[in-house]
């Protein structure tokens, strides 16, 4: 087995491992710790800029990379002309940056800040560099190393399906430039964290509530007695 097809031929299928036991196994013993341990009562004005800026840009980078996956052939007919290309890779471009931004600010925050640097622990460390790591390699490959809107859609999406259909095909990644090889990685090593850290929250999204009846709530004031 040679070094690149460890790294993206069997790597991939440790982290999704790992993930995937370690997540049931977290909620069968400790289903209630699914939470991002929200610091909001420590400090709330930055903590506000910082999310917001992170949570637009990280969700619509995100989109556009499971749109790239999912219909990989509709986003080279929609490249195909140079003007929609360009409004492409610059509105990613902008949600990138716009994720570093606000990754950077979470992170000054949690530097700066005595009272959250308590409640930070090692995972949380881990865990904000290595999405650093990620927001960097991605942001820097936009500047770098344009159109990636394309041969994402034409190398790392049949890459990505490949190791989804067990019959990884690691020639696809092999000509990629370092920093997109690193982005990738780190993207499998971020899922082998996810059990491990806040990012486990994602999975308590109360979607019952959009069925759950209605709450009756009543108000009982105690009217003051004076004497």
């Amino acid at each position: 087995m040679t070094y690149d097809e460890f790294l993206f031929g069997a790597f991939p299928y440790v982290c999704l491992v790992v993930a995937i036991v370690a997540t049931i196994w977290r909620y069968v013993t400790d289903r209630f710790s699914y939470s991002s341990l929200s610091s909001q009562f420590l400090e709330t004005r930055q903590l506000f800029w910082g999310s917001t800026a992170w949570h637009i840009g990280i969700l619509g980078v995100l989109t556009a990379h499971l749109v790239g996956f999912l219909i990989p052939q509709s986003i080279l007919w929609w490249n195909m002309e140079p003007v929609r290309l360009y409004i492409l890779e610059t509105t990613g471009f902008v949600l990138g940056l716009l994720a570093l931004v606000g990754l950077f600010l979470l992170i000054y925050r949690r530097v700066t800040s005595s009272r959250i640097r308590k409640v930070t622990s090692l995972m949380d460390t881990v865990l904000f560099a290595s999405l650093l790591l990620q927001v960097v390699t991605g942001v820097w490959t936009a500047i770098f190393y344009r159109w990636g809107s394309s041969w994402f859609s034409a190398f790392a999406t049949p890459y990505l399906w490949s190791i989804l259909e067990f019959r990884p095909d690691v020639t696809l990644v092999n000509s990629l430039p370092l920093m997109v090889k690193i982005h990738i990685l780190n993207a499998f090593f971020l899922v082998s964290l996810f059990p491990f850290t806040r990012l486990v929250h994602m999975l308590s999204v109360p979607i019952p509530y959009i069925w759950r009846p209605h709450q009756i709530m009543r108000w009982n004031r105690r009217q003051q007695i004076i004497d």
